[in-house]
């Protein structure tokens, strides 16, 4: 740290992302994008390259702990059990499941200076004069810092924020969760006007007109939690707001999206016309996403992780698509793994039982009850969205969503018959050999958001928007409220006297 001048070394630390010894370390981070000196309220930085950089920081949602482990292990639907010592880790898994965590969590501390790096490169992008970010330039910086702070706001409930012309002598102020909202908000309206128009099957790895839309409407949709005077609520949903979820949902629609047929090619390698926004695919495919729920002994080796609940995995009907099938019908690659939820005995290629190595080569069998901690190596319901032998990048935003998040609006605004026209249009596709449903309220619609994005990243959004964040479930008996939010991690605290932690931590 020889000259405090260099944004990647010092305002981060002020920022409290990084104690002194990871202040070093995020060289390594920045590698792509050279630190120059910061003059006034600009940055002689290279617009270009910045952006491509952000865009590469997109990569760290794919990996299994960090951000995603702070949507999904969290939730109902999925559990990280420790088999033995595998898996134990010190309980970082575990305490998540439980609501246990606490200001230290190594998880909540990585993610929250994950994310508030990427908003601050987001700045300089901004801010860039060699060259300058052309409109369209800026306008993808603005929907990629909107996209980072919507995750700040949504797990912690307040950003710090810091301009790059801004000295190290200055301790960053900090948005409340009503003002982040608002930042967001302005962030998204005015890109999106400079935002290209993504067509079906396009590049979705760059920010676009559908791609701000959907996230506006994510915004509409969780405003009443946003700007609640308690996080935990009660939450008071308008109606002026549900009609805006409904407007951008309606605008990605019409730019041409429709439902992918095959509901496991969405996540395949290629173009469908399902998909908003992507990561780029460099170094962040979701092969973590197979590797972290396959068996050691299927094919590829898995690392024997995480598994989703017997009672999420009974909301599926048979005949539901989305509930999987078996990939030795259809001769995919590595058919011996079938795709969705992966249950009872597991095949080889050639048909033959997959040997569980860890219990005398006896038949692998996936069972549906899985305790947190003495779980046994063939306990839990596996998960196969991203096929081991397909996957390709990972999916931000996609139709399917768009979709139940208009449904979803127009239920909170009074319109039943629209909501249930929604929902039975998309399950039409989902789940063609079934009958319509004949009515929808919010715990049917709950139901429907999960079969359709489970293990996406939203399970824990929708659980506080939906108001069952705080009922027990599986090994996670607690009720506490405070959960809602994430504790800042005391080092944000220590550098950082604008920062007030939580309540309940």
């Amino acid at each position: 740290m020889k000259n405090l001048k260099f944004f990647a070394l010092s305002s981060v630390c002020v920022l409290g992302l990084m104690t002194f010894q990871a202040c070093t370390d995020l060289e390594n981070e920045l590698t792509d994008s050279t630190p120059t000196p910061v003059s006034g309220g600009t940055f002689e930085g290279n617009a270009n390259d910045l952006l491509v950089s952000a865009y590469n920081d997109m990569n760290t949602f794919t990996d299994q702990a960090g951000i995603y482990s702070l949507t999904e292990h969290v939730s109902d639907e999925m559990i990280p059990p420790t088999r033995g010592t595998d898996w134990g880790d010190n309980g970082v898994w575990r305490t998540l499941h439980a609501h246990s965590w606490d200001a230290t969590h190594q998880f909540v501390s990585n993610s929250w200076n994950a994310l508030n790096l990427r908003i601050f490169k987001c700045n300089q992008v901004l801010a860039s004069t060699n060259p300058a970010p052309t409109a369209q330039q800026a306008a993808e910086a603005k929907f990629l810092r909107a996209f980072y702070m919507f995750h700040v706001m949504d797990f912690w409930g307040k950003v710090p924020f810091r301009n790059v012309g801004e000295g190290v002598d200055v301790n960053p102020k900090v948005l409340t969760r009503a003002e982040a909202y608002a930042f967001v908000e302005k962030d998204l309206t005015e890109a999106l006007p400079d935002l290209p128009v993504l067509s079906p099957g396009g590049d979705a790895a760059k920010a676009s007109k559908a791609a701000a839309n959907t996230l506006l409407a994510k915004l509409y949709l969780n405003k009443a939690v946003y700007t609640a005077a308690n996080p935990a609520g009660p939450y008071a949903f308008d109606n002026a707001d549900m009609a805006k979820v409904i407007q951008h949902c309606d605008a990605v629609i019409a730019d041409g999206f429709t439902l992918d047929p095959d509901y496991f090619h969405i996540f395949k390698a290629g173009a469908t016309s399902e998909i908003i926004l992507t990561n780029n695919g460099n170094g962040g495919t979701p092969q973590n996403r197979v590797h972290m729920t396959l068996h050691y002994d299927q094919n590829p080796s898995g690392w024997n992780g995480f598994t989703t609940l017997a009672d999420f995995y009974n909301k599926f009907e048979d005949g539901d698509l989305r509930k999987g099938r078996d990939g030795a019908k259809d001769g995919t690659p590595f058919q011996g793994v079938g795709y969705g939820f992966l249950v009872g005995t597991q095949f080889n290629d050639d048909g033959t039982p997959v040997k569980n190595s860890r219990d005398g080569n006896k038949p692998l069998v996936f069972t549906p009850d899985v305790p947190l901690a003495g779980a046994n190596t063939s306990q839990g319901i596996r998960v196969m969205k991203y096929h081991a032998g397909e996957y390709d990048k990972y999916i931000f935003f996609r139709l399917g969503d768009v979709m139940t998040m208009k449904a979803e609006a127009q239920l909170r605004s009074g319109d039943a018959p629209g909501a249930l026209a929604t929902v039975n249009a998309l399950r039409a596709v989902r789940a063609p050999s079934l009958a319509p449903l004949g009515s929808i309220d919010l715990a049917g619609m709950l139901d429907e958001r999960g079969r359709e994005l489970y293990w996406e990243g939203w399970r824990r959004n929708d659980q506080i928007r939906f108001g069952t964040w705080s009922t027990p479930w599986s090994n996670k008996t607690s009720t506490d409220p405070s959960r809602v939010l994430y504790p800042i991690p005391q080092q944000a605290l220590d550098s950082n006297p604008n920062l007030r932690q939580n309540d309940g931590y």
